[in-house]
């Protein structure tokens, strides 16, 4: 008998991937503040996280950050003495390890399995079923769960135990912030230089300095199409304060952090903090003399709203 699904958070990336069930043939019963969200993508409403939990064999958690998840998990009260005893719930937000290792610890006492599974791919690999899973828990509960899985991801890479799959997401989220921010300011120097954005970007793509962002964004970006729909601001900001506090915890210097805080600071305080992170480049316009890579079309605001293509985080 197949597992029964429940999901909790439909948000941007949690309906996505709830819509992949679906589609795949999954019956999903699913929970999100927005009812509505859960019926786009295709889920049965629940009336709460509990009831998800209650008649779920496998719960995926996607939620914004730790504060959240532990709101879920262990602060409702009625949430852990809904799980069955041999249940998996697998946290697919970006969180802070130390808190991923409080939760499973908790949920082992009453024999549910948790499994922290960071994301990569953004929005467009979601609705491709493309994502990257970095996986921390039991490798037993993980294989358990890999046929859902697949219905989302493609690649799936078990990295040790309890919050290990969150640490490496913080890792992996960091050099996406870095090569982000480092990126932008590069870029509106060279619009400042006078010189061709596309032959510069040309350059580097064949040169040391080539990255993703490079390859991936900046060609769209130039041309005002931002790629909306994925990672804001915030929560770009948000995974680099967790990847400084959990360096803190490992005891490792973290000198090169103070770039893309300062970055993603800045965006968030000119009013850019919903906006989709690669619109970090026009913060560091807006204070070097209001600088944009590209020359607006009237009515376009900066790009298509409904393209999802950017694709890592």
């Amino acid at each position: 008998m197949a597992d029964r699904i429940g999901f909790i958070g439909l948000g941007n990336m949690g309906g996505r991937m709830t819509r992949r069930l679906v589609d795949g043939g999954v019956e999903v019963l699913g929970f999100d503040m927005q009812r509505p969200a859960v019926e786009a993508a295709g889920a049965t409403p629940a009336d709460s996280a509990a009831e998800v939990a209650g008649a779920s064999d496998v719960v995926f958690l996607s939620l914004p950050d730790s504060k959240v998840v532990e709101r879920v998990v262990l602060q409702d009260g009625s949430f852990i003495p809904a799980l069955a005893e041999g249940a998996v719930v697998v946290d697919l937000s970006t969180a802070s390890p130390a808190s991923t290792q409080r939760i499973q610890a908790r949920l082992a006492e009453v024999g549910v399995d948790y499994l922290d599974a960071g994301i990569s791919g953004g929005a467009a690999a979601a609705e491709k079923g493309a994502l990257t899973l970095m996986v921390g828990g039991d490798t037993e509960a993980l294989d358990r769960v890999r046929p859902a899985l697949a219905h989302f991801a493609t690649n799936v890479f078990h990295m040790g135990g309890p919050g290990a799959g969150h640490s490496t997401k913080l890792l992996n989220n960091f050099l996406n912030a870095i090569s982000l921010s480092a990126t932008a300011e590069v870029m509106v120097a060279a619009k400042k230089a006078g010189l061709d954005l596309a032959t510069v970007l040309d350059v580097l793509n064949a040169s040391s300095g080539v990255n993703f962002a490079t390859l991936n964004r900046f060609p769209k970006i130039i041309t005002g199409d931002y790629l909306k729909g994925g990672l804001t601001n915030a929560l770009m900001m948000k995974d680099v304060v967790l990847y400084v506090d959990h360096l803190h915890e490992l005891g490792v210097a973290s000198p090169n952090s103070s770039g893309p805080l300062a970055s993603f600071g800045l965006a968030q305080a000119l009013g850019y903090a919903d906006q989709i992170s690669n619109t970090v480049v026009d913060a560091i316009g807006d204070v070097s003399g209001g600088v944009r890579l590209h020359d607006p079309d009237p009515g376009s605001a900066g790009g298509d709203a409904d393209r999802t293509t950017d694709t890592k985080d």
